[in-house]
């Protein structure tokens, strides 16, 4: 190559790593303009599919995951189907005495007196509904919360903690920290399992992981808020409920958005610490999530 065609290659990096730059300058002020009046810590990563146009706000910060671990729950059952220990067709039976009163659990409203249910069906009710129940049977079939840990850590993700189930984290408005993450920890885990590159999970697994994450009902005025109609999300939603001081411990909605032309981004936002009601916390995320999805949409066409 020519001193002259390396020139022209130097500057053309230079003029497009300048031309990112002032992009997500201007990204970043658009969210931080969000957040100004917010009286919440609120933490943001932004992943593109390319894996750049990376972006984060508080990013390094440990943030209560609530009902977000389900998530990385369900990675781990369906990385124990992978090694033959269970499958999604076996039955599981949950007896009338795990039907806890005191939990959120659209199973219980069903199934009073207890039922029988397949694995994917829990998964199901885990995932896309966010079902406490379901929640505490898959951790006790997979030997408990370290497990989950242990897995999504040897991955070799480092901030991450998930010390309790559902039971235990709804009666104790303290140890619901004891599960958290960041935000970036939590992007960089939805890009390392939706792009696969290590086999984690055979196709079957993967498509079904995504496709519960796309039927999420909950947090519909979160990621999805703003959006236009007809825009797929894979996400993941966790809340706390508010204490008696009125704050609020968790408002949280990580996942991938797709957008129009077959692309996509991976985006997570958790709340913290946040005097909003519920209302203005999920209006925050929607607001944010909107900002991205244009950033994203004008630089992928």
């Amino acid at each position: 190559m020519t001193f002259k065609n390396l020139t022209l290659l130097a500057l053309i990096l230079i003029s497009t790593t300048w031309t990112n730059a002032q992009s997500n300058t201007s990204l970043r002020r658009d969210i931080e303009k969000v957040l100004s009046t917010k009286k919440a810590k609120v933490g943001v990563s932004i992943m593109g599919d390319n894996g750049r146009d990376t972006l984060s706000i508080n990013g390094d910060k440990h943030f209560p995951m609530q009902s977000v671990f389900k998530f990385h729950i369900a990675l781990t059952v369906l990385s124990q189907i992978e090694q033959g220990k269970f499958s999604l067709d076996q039955i599981i039976k949950i007896d009338e005495n795990q039907m806890l009163p005191g939990l959120y659990s659209p199973i219980r409203e069903k199934y009073p007196h207890g039922v029988s249910l397949k694995i994917s069906e829990i998964l199901e009710y885990t995932v896309s509904l966010s079902d406490n129940v379901g929640c505490d049977v898959l951790l006790k079939l997979i030997g408990g919360p370290q497990v989950v840990e242990n897995f999504i850590t040897e991955k070799g993700f480092k901030d991450f903690s998930v010390k309790i189930n559902e039971e235990v984290m709804q009666n104790n408005w303290d140890l619901q920290f004891k599960n958290w993450t960041t935000p970036k920890t939590s992007t960089q885990i939805l890009a390392y399992f939706y792009d696969n590159d290590k086999k984690i999970l055979s196709a079957e697994h993967h498509d079904f992981i995504w496709t519960i994450m796309k039927q999420t009902e909950t947090g519909k005025n979160r990621l999805k808020g703003q959006l236009p109609e007809g825009t797929v999300v894979a996400h993941k939603t966790g809340w706390s409920g508010s204490n008696k001081e009125g704050i609020t411990a968790a408002v949280n909605d990580i996942g991938i958005i797709f957008l129009p032309n077959g692309r996509h981004y991976f985006i997570s936002v958790f709340i913290t610490d946040s005097k909003e009601d519920t209302a203005v916390s999920e209006k925050i995320i929607a607001d944010i999530s909107k900002v991205v999805f244009d950033y994203f949409d004008n630089r992928m066409k």
